[in-house]
Parts: C-alpha cells; structure tokens; sequence
C-alpha cells in the first residue's frame, strides 16, 4: 500500500495516475485541508474537492479546479443581489458544499463525509482529510496577516509573504485514516505529491505526530518537486520561496524536506541538480515530471511505484520495506 500526500491541482494529478495504476486496497490519499474555510455560511474544502473531483473522472481539466461543463447560475443570481462573488461556486460544487455543511452540522467527522461523497461519486480508492479538527492556513504577508483564500484567490498571491502559520495544527490529530495508513502493515512507501510545499504539504505535516512519522520513517519517501527550471507549473511556489528567501529550484524542495524524504522525483530539464541533490543524501530520481496529458500522470506514477524498492535499497540505513 502507498499513501499519498497531496493538495491542489498537481497533488491530484499524481493521485490520480496513482489511483490509475493500483488497487483501491494499494492507495490511501491524505489530503491538505488548511485550505478549508466557512464561505457563505458553507464549509468549503477545496483540495479535498479538487482531488475527489479529478479521481472520478468530472474535474475541469482546463482551469484545474472544479467540475467540468459547470454552469453558473448560483453565482451570477448572487452577483445581481450584491453578493460576495470572489470565491466561485459553481451550480454542481455548490451541491457538494451544501451536503458537507449539512452533515457536519449533524455531527459527522469531514472524514465520513468525505467518504460518503467519495461513495457517491464512485471514487474507489479511499481519500482521507489530514485532520478531522480545524487547521487553518494563515498567510503572514506585508499587507497583514490573511486567511489562506483571501491570499490566494481574492487577492491572487499579490501580498508579499514572510512567513506561513498554521492554526491549530499542534493540537489537530491526524486523522484516522491517516493513521491507518502510517500505522499499515502493508505500508510500502509514501508519496509527497507534487503540491506545493509550503501552502499544500506543509500543514500536513504541521499536524501532531505527521512530521515524526516520516522522520522515524520505515519505508521509504519519495516526494516529486513540483519546480522545473526554476519555475512552478502552476500556483505561487515560486513566488513564495523567493519572498521567504529562497531561489527556486528543484534543490531548495530537497533542503527543504531534508530529513523527511529518501528520494526526489525531479524532470529531465533539471538534470544537472542530481549531484548537488545527492550531495544532502537525497536520491535525485529523473523523469518528466510536467504531467499536462492523462498519459503524463500514469507515466510519472508508474515511474515512481517502480522506484519504490530501488530507493529502499538506495537508502543509508538500507532497506526499510
């Protein structure tokens, strides 16, 4: 079994070429939820969304959230009474929204409903929140301190950042899934998705007992950066490593998971990275890693199922599977 730690448009897409390549019992996807917030009286969970939608199949490929062949009606009825449209809610996400609001409020865990959706939606392989408590991602920037999607989406990445928080998170517990997985038997590796490290991953591992868990790690971890020369395919990774003072590259996503992973995925066009990479006593593993068809994605996931023993053995303590 493999689990996976993903968040945004590039964590779903090698969750889902995972998911295309192993049995639902073979995967487990524990998934960012710092994103989450209470938008129009709603609990809106974007990643865990963004990656549900893209396993079964109905995810807008074009702007990589969302559902495709959405329709807007919600919106633009809310806009012609004065509403808060900065944050868009299509006709069918809205639905999602609106029943995962209604459950929670009844007193079910975001773990059961995200299953039961999962359920609905004819997703096999199981997708677990990181957490069941609140975490959220607050952006500290020189503009003042901003909830995650007011950074991201309603002000579009402008501020600059200085620093990241994650409320909440020392006294979130993982979820049981989550555990679950860590805790597996059959555990044969951990994938950190190609998401983005800072906003994405990193309150993953900012929940209590994450981050010791792949440092006390058994199997081994291959994370895939989501940089390629320099830039980052999507979203503002590379904005962020420059305003915290890092140059952006597939080197600075090796120091930056130093003592948490084995190996790095990185593409072809970062090559001449494998030495230095190696030289922190990380395995640079080479492959395109831009996953722009669903080929793309099967391609890379296969890629790095079939590295697992190879970077298992690779390791300096030896094999850990």
């Amino acid at each position: 079994m493999i689990l996976a730690l993903a968040g945004g448009v590039g964590g779903a897409k090698l969750a889902k070429g995972l998911a295309d390549i192993l049995a639902p019992d073979e995967l487990t996807i524990a998934v960012n939820t710092g994103d989450d917030f209470v938008h129009l009286g709603l609990h809106v969970s974007p990643d865990l969304d963004t990656v549900m939608y893209t396993l079964a199949g109905i995810n807008n490929p074009t702007q990589g959230w969302g559902i495709a062949g959405e329709t807007w009606n919600f919106m633009q009825a809310l806009e012609t009474i004065g509403g808060e449209t900065w944050f868009n809610l299509g006709d069918r996400d809205l639905a999602t929204n609106v029943e995962r609001t209604h459950r929670l409020a009844g007193g079910e865990t975001l773990s059961a409903v995200t299953e039961r959706l999962c359920t609905r939606l004819k997703v096999q392989h199981r997708v677990v929140p990181m957490s069941d408590e609140p975490v959220r991602t607050l952006v500290h920037t020189q503009a003042g301190v901003l909830p995650f999607q007011d950074y991201f989406v309603r002000l579009r990445s402008e501020p600059v950042v200085t620093r990241l928080e994650f409320a909440g998170a020392q006294t979130a517990r993982m979820s049981e899934g989550l555990r679950a997985a860590l805790d597996s038997a059959t555990l044969a590796a951990i994938v950190i998705c190609p998401s983005n490290p800072y906003l994405s991953v990193a309150p993953i591992l900012a929940v209590a007992g994450v981050r010791e868990a792949l440092e006390q790690r058994r199997v081994p971890v291959i994370a895939v950066s989501p940089i390629v020369a320099g830039q980052a395919l999507k979203g503002p990774a590379a904005k962020i490593m420059r305003e915290l003072g890092s140059e952006p590259s597939s080197l600075e996503i090796a120091r930056y998971y130093l003592g948490l992973i084995d190996a790095l995925a990185i593409d072809r066009a970062d090559a001449a990275l494998v030495d230095p990479i190696g030289a922190l006593g990380i395995q640079a593993l080479v492959t395109k890693t831009i996953m722009t068809e669903p080929d793309h994605r099967i391609d890379l996931a296969k890629y790095i199922v079939d590295n697992v023993c190879a970077v298992a053995a690779q390791t300096a303590n030896g094999p850990r599977i």
